[in-house]
């Protein structure tokens, strides 16, 4: 039997990439990843992305994610890959992709790709927990007592029923502090945690934090993701993107060669 071949040419080559970094705000903070998937590959067509297309039967555009953050989280630090069939400007790109997208989940940066895989420059996190309600005090010495634990195994409820994880295993260093908010007592929890598998998210550390001290926040607390990017010796977290920025622009795909950008949202308001 002969295999079946797609009808019509071959999809356009890819002759560049570009890296954008997105953030996730307020109420879009509840958009599943599949959400923002639909909503991003919207945008694209408005902005009039000339995006390369996967071969075979139903090709799709070729957008590569990494790592989004939880449903319910917010995030200043998402990243994704995009493959162009024409060489383009990266901050015109972040312009029209962004004025195309709903306010909440806003584009802030963007670079041309030269070289590298982004997945590998990832391999921690930052994040910022507001626990409304807390007393920094009791934070503090409910996070001595987890970091002095080996191990904190924590129960997560899956698509594929009850998983245990080490909430303790993945965290690197964590610390709180006070909020400026004059009215109510509100304690904030900054934490390095690395990337893992099973990932270990912020409801795990604040089940870890119940399991070992029994702090319980009064109200939803809110996580925020600051910063993603490789983890140094120091504790730092890079930027996943300086290596691009860092190269020679006489890379292949860089602005000299643009081509201009013709989509709608170019000229769209936010």
């Amino acid at each position: 039997m002969a295999k079946r071949t797609p009808d019509g040419p071959p999809p356009e080559p890819v002759v560049a990439r570009i890296r954008l970094r997105y953030a996730r705000r307020g109420r879009l903070r509840f958009t599943s990843h599949r959400d923002f998937a639909r909503a991003f590959e919207r945008a694209l067509r408005r902005a009039g992305v000339p995006m390369a297309l996967s071969a075979g039967f139903s090709p799709h555009p070729r957008i590569s994610y990494v790592g989004a953050a939880p449903t319910g989280m917010a995030s200043e630090a998402e990243y994704v890959e995009i493959a162009l069939t024409e060489r383009l400007d990266a901050e015109t790109v972040r312009a029209a992709v962004d004025a195309s997208l709903p306010p909440g989940l806003d584009v802030v940066d963007a670079v041309v790709a030269r070289g590298g895989s982004l997945p590998d420059r990832i391999d921690a996190s930052v994040w910022q927990i507001r626990l409304p309600g807390l007393e920094v005090d009791a934070v503090a010495a409910a996070v001595v007592t987890l970091l002095a634990a080996e191990s904190v195994p924590v129960q997560r409820l899956t698509k594929e029923g009850r998983r245990t994880v080490d909430a303790r295993a993945a965290i690197v260093s964590a610390t709180a502090r006070v909020d400026d908010l004059p009215d109510q007592p509100c304690a904030i929890l900054d934490v390095v945690v690395r990337h893992v598998t099973p990932a270990v998210r912020p409801d795990d550390i604040l089940t870890a934090l119940r399991t070992v001290a029994d702090l319980v926040p009064p109200v939803p607390p809110l996580a925020t993701r600051l910063a993603q990017g490789l983890l140094a010796e120091d504790g730092q977290i890079s930027d996943p993107l300086a290596p691009d920025r860092e190269r020679l622009p006489a890379a292949e795909g860089d602005a000299p060669d643009a081509a201009p950008l013709t989509g709608s949202a170019v000229a769209s308001d936010r």
